[in-house]
């Protein structure tokens, strides 16, 4: 029998199925947290090992040569775990790729480029990265997130949305909101306001708009309140089913578990859509009915993703989905 991804997607690219969780680590210790973590809970959460707000001053050197250690080391286990490093103005940002891509250019799960403030400035890092990638032997695309939070970037999110190797546009909301100096009130930092202001939520839409319809993945910005687990839960599925962003950042131990249950998918929908794809891979992905519904492959392929992103969230699934899809 035909496996969906074979039979579904011969006519172009999909969104890339990665986690709906982004939790960010800013030293060794933490990190090797995130990894303990990982080890618990899954694989169900990426972890950034960040050398822009993370790094101590002075010592951006050994905080990168830290990140390659830790990357390659057996204290990985899913080889889930990216990295930020520094913003285009900033002086080592360039010093940051050239320890990070030749040393663990073969198992970062991203690069995070922070704080563009046009297409051009993504552009030069990104061109610089695959530059380095390939002196180095590097093979493989190393996915590419770009952040954005500053007007010039959102000025050119769709053109942004197009550069080679992207996986993620995050929406950074502190700093698109200090961008206003004061045109948004602090306050919108937090929810219901993150939501509910109009300019906030134009940019976020606009974020999420141009990421899906260049098939690359929206995430969304942290929840402030590091204490309220529910309130994470409750702004991941606020993002997700009011914006469309399928993926969101973690500053917390806590935070992490709620966003993945935020964004699971529904269980009555993933169940019929398990459902629906043995239907259809027994009819070799024709035509069927299933509960008085007309199915093809239209909607084969949105449950396809669907079931996809649940396995990715730890959901269970029927053992029959696992043995024909997953094994």
């Amino acid at each position: 029998m035909t496996h969906p991804s074979e039979a579904l997607f011969e006519n172009g690219k999909s969104l890339p199925i990665i986690p709906t969780c982004e939790h960010f680590a800013g030293s060794e210790k933490l990190i090797l947290k995130g990894f303990e973590m990982q080890k618990k809970l899954g694989p169900v959460f990426d972890i950034t090992c960040d050398c822009e707000d993370g790094a101590e001053t002075g010592k951006e050197v050994e905080h990168a040569q830290m990140i390659v250690r830790v990357v390659n080391s057996a204290e990985n286990p899913y080889a889930m775990a990216g990295t930020r490093i520094h913003d285009h103005s900033h002086p080592d940002w360039r010093q940051d790729v050239d320890i990070l891509v030749p040393g663990a250019g073969e198992k970062l799960a991203y690069i995070t480029l922070p704080k563009s403030t046009c297409y051009e400035d993504a552009k030069t890092q990104i061109e610089y990265i695959q530059k380095v990638a390939k002196e180095a032997g590097i093979s493989r695309e190393i996915p590419i997130h770009v952040l954005i939070e500053t007007h010039g970037a959102l000025q050119d999110v769709e053109k942004i949305a197009t550069l080679p190797w992207l996986q993620v546009l995050d929406f950074g909301l502190m700093d698109f909101v200090s961008g206003y100096q004061g045109a948004i009130p602090a306050i919108n930092m937090r929810s219901p306001g993150q939501f509910d202001h109009r300019l906030i939520g134009a940019a976020k839409a606009r974020v999420a708009q141009a990421a899906i319809q260049n098939k690359v993945i929206p995430a969304h910005n942290v929840t402030l309140d590091l204490k309220n687990p529910y309130q994470t839960y409750k702004d991941a599925e606020r993002a997700r089913n009011e914006f469309g962003f399928m993926r969101m950042w973690s500053i917390y131990p806590t935070q992490v578990q709620a966003i993945v249950d935020a964004m699971k998918p529904d269980f009555t929908e993933l169940e019929a859509a398990q459902n629906i794809l043995i239907k259809a891979q027994d009819a070799e992905w024709g035509p069927i009915q299933y509960d008085g519904e007309l199915h093809d492959r239209a909607t084969y392929r949105y449950f396809w993703e669907l079931v996809q992103r649940a396995k990715f969230s730890g959901a269970k699934l029927f053992d029959e989905t696992e043995k024909r899809f997953f094994a």
